[in-house]
Formats: structure tokens, sequence, C-alpha cells
């Protein structure tokens, strides 16, 4: 079997083909439309080289960042099987192969042998409703993060700057005003992701922003096996450093994954542990345990991780009183 092993940066991608005999072929294209177009046509011309009768339908790259996001879509949508797997995995893989190269050609290779050996599960590709939900989403991100910087900017601007920033700022405001209404008016019109909606703003602590986000990041939660691999994916995982009998220091989170999703669920945490019920439970339950606060919040960012998934899941709202006892 032939897979294709694909190491995503902003501006281009660095390809292994892993062929039958174990050996790689190694390409680097744009991370554009016509650099997948190229991928495509350099495979199609290794396999033939290879005389492989089997058509190469197989890729797996690492779920870091969005610039993954592209690629994953084209290949998919060429009915290819795209799996995005977290990079703790690959790195795990590759530490245990004794590979000690760190670069974006052997990162190339180490995710194609991981591909090979593990054959992670596919990735599903979302559908245009989706895309266009989260390209809304993104677009609101990306106007928030340009109002913060104007008001930055303001605090320190000459007298002569500040008329433009105001402008700009007010001009910023009402687009994510906008973008917001395209938000939920988009999802109003779809009836699963309405239905969806529904329940996770039955969670307290969780508004609009961050249902859309769920949904929209997540795929409408139509790829999660359990919970537990979504905060992997967005970063929420543990990571411990132990060395023997030895702990190197306390357990931190990998930060491998979604990091939008991660700083969304930032202030719904806050907000569910201090203005909730069941959120103050869940404070005073970790504070008693010796928990210091900044781990409570991260470990409430999980919590609503896992309370969202089970909600979707079941298909039931948010009950209190399986959270509060």
């Amino acid at each position: 079997m032939i897979v294709l092993g694909i190491d995503v940066s902003k501006k281009k991608l660095d390809c292994a083909l892993r062929m039958t005999d174990g050996k790689h072929r190694h390409k680097v294209v744009e991370n554009t439309l016509k650099g997948f177009e190229a991928l495509l046509a350099w495979v199609e011309k290794q396999a033939k080289q290879a005389r492989s009768d089997v058509p190469v339908r197989q890729a797996c790259m690492e779920a870091t960042g969005v610039y993954w996001e592209d690629v994953a879509e084209f290949l998919a949508d060429q009915g290819w099987q795209v799996s995005v797997v977290n990079p703790a995995r690959i790195k795990a893989f590759v530490d245990s192969q004794g590979t000690r190269s760190k670069t974006d050609k052997a990162d190339a290779k180490g995710i194609a042998d991981f591909c090979h050996e593990r054959q992670p599960e596919a990735w599903l590709s979302p559908p245009m409703s989706l895309r266009t939900l989260k390209a809304l989403v993104l677009r609101r991100e990306a106007l928030v993060a340009m109002k913060v910087q104007e008001e930055n900017r303001l605090l320190v601007a000459r007298e002569a700057e500040k008329d433009s920033l105001f402008k700009h700022i007010d001009w910023l405001e009402r687009e994510i005003k906008a973008i917001e209404k395209a938000i939920r008016e988009h999802i109003h019109k779809d009836p699963d992701l309405r239905e969806k909606r529904e329940l996770l703003n039955s969670i307290p602590g969780i508004g609009e922003v961050t249902t859309a986000a769920f949904l929209a990041v997540l795929n409408n939660f139509q790829s999660a096996k359990n919970a537990r691999s979504i905060a992997a994916f967005v970063g929420l995982d543990p990571k411990h450093h132990e060395s023997g009998s030895s702990v190197k220091g306390v357990s931190r989170i990998s930060k491998a994954g979604q990091a939008f999703l991660r700083k969304t669920l930032y202030m719904p945490a806050m907000t569910a542990l201090y203005r909730t019920e069941w959120g103050k439970t869940f404070f005073e339950r970790l504070k008693a345990n010796g928990k210091p606060p900044k781990l409570i919040i991260t470990a409430m960012m999980r919590k609503l991780i896992h309370v969202a998934f089970g909600i979707i899941k079941s298909g039931k709202p948010f009950d209190q009183t399986l959270h509060v006892a």
C-alpha cells in the first residue's frame, strides 16, 4: 500500500509518499489550489512509475492550526481517505522509531510511516453548510482581533491619529455585528445545526459565540469518538513530564491542536466557574483538593467539552442536577 504523509505549513506542503517497498519519495508544493493539483499529478506519476495497481487514496496530516484544512478538504473531495491526527500521537510514534532529524522533510516521512503502521481513523470532510459556518466564525475572530489591536493603538495614539482609529473601530464593530447576524441566520436555516445550537445553549456559561465555534471547528461533532479525543484535538489534554521514578515539574496541557477553540473556551469557563451554580460546585470541589485557580479554569474548559459532547450525543439538554451533587 502507498500512503501520503503531509507536513503542513502556511505557505507550503512537504509531502512524503511511502511506497510499497518502504522507501519514500518527496515533493514540496504550495499550500494553494494550484499546489494541490500539482500534488495529485505527482502522486499519480509516482504510482505509475512504481507500477502500482492500487491507486493512492490515503493521506495523513497533523491537526495543527488551520492550514491543513484546505488540502484535507481538497483530497477528501477527490475521494481520498484523509486522516487528521493529533500531533502528540505522531510525535510519540516518531520518537519510538528513534528518529532524531527534525526537518520538514523528516516530519513528512514520519507522518507517512505513522499512517502506514497505525492506519488512523478517517477524518470526515464537513458539508458545505459547515464550511460556510466555519468561514463566518473565523472571519468574526479576525475582526475581533483587529478591533483589539486598534483599541490598543488608541491608548498610545497621537491626537492626529485618533479620528482615523475611532472611525476604524466603529466600522469594525458594525462588521462584527453583521457577521454575528449572518452566523445566527445561517445556523437557523439548517435544521440540524439549529437543533444542536439549542442543546449547546442550554449549558450555563456557553453563549452564541462558543456554540457556533463548537459546531464549526468540531465538524458538528460528527467525527469525534469521545470527549477525550476532542480535548486532545483542541490541545487541552494533559502533558506529563516523567522519567523513571521522577516527575519533572507539574503536568501541563499539550497546547497541540486547535488554538482558536481553546482560546474561545476560556471566557465561558470563567463564566461557568464564577456565575453558575454547577460551576461554583465544580470550583469548590477542585479547590478543596488543593488545585490552583489556573488549573481549575483549564479543567473547566475540558469539562465544557465533555458536557457539550454528552449533550449532543444524547440529544438531551443540560441537566444541572447531574453536576451539582
